[in-house]
C-alpha cells in the first residue's frame, strides 16, 4: 500500500486507509461538504469529500476502514486529498497494522522478558499477584496491545509493555544501586503502576478515554483493581497490600501531577523518578522524531517540556552502541 507518509503533490491514491474522525460542515456559500482524516502507521492525511451524495460515494463513519480513490493537492503548504471515491471494506480487506502506530520493538520479547523479571520476585505473594494477571491469556493480549496515554508518550500499539518494561527496567537499576529499596515490593509496582490503562483508555483504532477513565483516571482504577485481587489470594499481608497500592497511587510523584498521594515510601519515591525519566525521554523522542539529525534549529517552546528544545550537534549515526533494542 501506499503509506500516507510517501504521497506527494499530484499524485493519485487508491487504496484502503483508515476513517479517524469525519465531519459535515458547509462551505462559504452553503454547500455541504465532509471533512475527513484518513490515518495509516505513519500519519494522518486531511481529506474532503466536496460532493458527499456523488455516485462512489458510499456511506461510512469514523473508524470505518475505506478504500479511497482521490487526488492529493497542497493546501496552505501541507498535503490534502480531494477523495473521488470511496467504499467501506470488509475485514480480510486490510492488515490492522498497517494503520495504527506501533512500537519499534518486539512486544513478544517485551513481554518475555516482563515475564523473566517475574520470575525472579521472591516474596510468594507478590510473585502470586504477577502471575494472576501476566500469566492470563486475554491479560497479555490486551497488554502487548495498548497504548499508554492517548497523546505526549507511548501512544502507539504496544505502547503500554514498551513503558511498563522501561520503568521496570529503571527500577531494577535502582536497586542495585540503592540497597535499602526493596526489590520485590518497587519491581512488583512497576508492573503494576499503569495497568489501570487498560480500563481508563479504549483499544485502538479509538485510543480515547472511556467514562470509568474520564471519571477516575489510571491511577484509581489500578489501584483498585490490584487491591480486589489482592483479596483472592489467601494470607496476603495487609501492609505489603497497603504499601503496594500506596506506590500505585504515587507514582506521579505530585499531587498536581494527579497522584492522589505523594510518595511516603522510598519505593515509592523511586518508582516515580523511573516513571517520569522514561516518560520524558519518550516524548523528546517523539518530538525530535520528526526532525532531521542535521537540522540544529530550536524547535520553539514545548508545553509538555516546559522548555524550548533542540536536537543534540551529535548525530545519531556517529553514537556507536552495543544496544540493538529495549530488551
Amino acid at each position: 500500500m501506499r503509506y500516507i507518509s510517501t504521497l506527494r503533490e499530484g499524485e493519485r491514491i487508491n487504496d484502503i486507509y483508515l476513517v479517524k474522525s469525519k465531519q459535515s460542515a458547509l462551505t462559504k456559500s452553503g454547500k455541504p461538504y465532509d471533512n475527513v482524516i484518513l490515518q495509516d502507521k505513519t500519519g494522518t492525511l486531511d481529506s474532503k469529500i466536496w460532493d458527499p451524495g456523488s455516485v462512489g460515494i458510499e456511506e461510512f463513519e469514523a473508524f470505518d476502514y475505506v478504500a479511497i480513490t482521490g487526488d492529493i493537492t497542497s493546501f496552505q503548504g501541507n498535503l490534502q486529498c480531494s477523495i473521488k471515491r470511496a467504499r467501506k471494506v470488509s475485514e480480510g480487506e486490510y492488515d490492522q497494522m498497517d494503520y495504527l502506530p506501533v512500537s519499534e520493538y518486539d512486544v513478544v520479547a517485551m513481554y518475555n522478558e516482563l515475564r523473566n523479571i517475574i520470575a525472579t520476585i521472591k516474596n510468594p505473594y507478590l510473585s502470586q499477584l504477577l502471575h494472576k494477571f501476566f500469566d492470563d491469556e486475554d491479560f497479555e493480549k490486551r497488554f502487548k496491545f495498548h497504548s499508554a496515554a492517548k497523546s505526549v508518550h507511548h501512544g502507539f500499539v504496544g505502547g503500554l509493555l514498551e513503558h511498563t518494561l522501561s520503568v521496570t527496567q529503571n527500577c531494577d537499576y535502582f536497586t542495585r544501586h540503592y540497597k535499602v529499596l526493596n526489590r520485590d515490593l518497587l519491581l512488583t509496582a512497576a508492573m503494576f503502576h499503569d495497568v489501570g490503562k487498560l480500563k481508563e483508555l479504549s483499544t485502538f483504532p479509538e485510543n480515547d478515554y472511556t467514562d470509568a477513565g474520564q471519571l477516575l483516571g489510571h491511577i484509581m482504577i489500578g489501584a483498585e483493581w490490584i487491591g480486589d485481587e489482592i483479596k483472592n489470594i489467601d494470607g496476603f499481608p495487609v501492609v505489603l497490600a497497603n504499601e503496594l497500592k500506596h506506590c500505585i497511587l504515587a507514582h506521579h510523584g505530585e499531587l498536581e501531577y494527579g497522584s492522589p498521594k505523594k510518595p511516603a515510601l522510598i519505593e515509592a519515591l523511586a518508582l516515580s523518578f523511573a516513571d517520569n525519566i522514561d516518560a520524558k525521554m519518550e516524548t523528546f523522542k517523539e518530538i525530535i522524531s520528526s526532525v532531521p539529525e542535521n537540522n540544529l534549529e530550536w524547535q520553539g517552546f514545548n508545553r509538555f517540556m516546559d522548555t524550548n528544545l533542540r536536537r543534540t550537534s551529535i548525530s545519531r549515526s556517529e553514537i556507536t552502541s552495543s544496544s540493538t533494542g529495549r530488551v
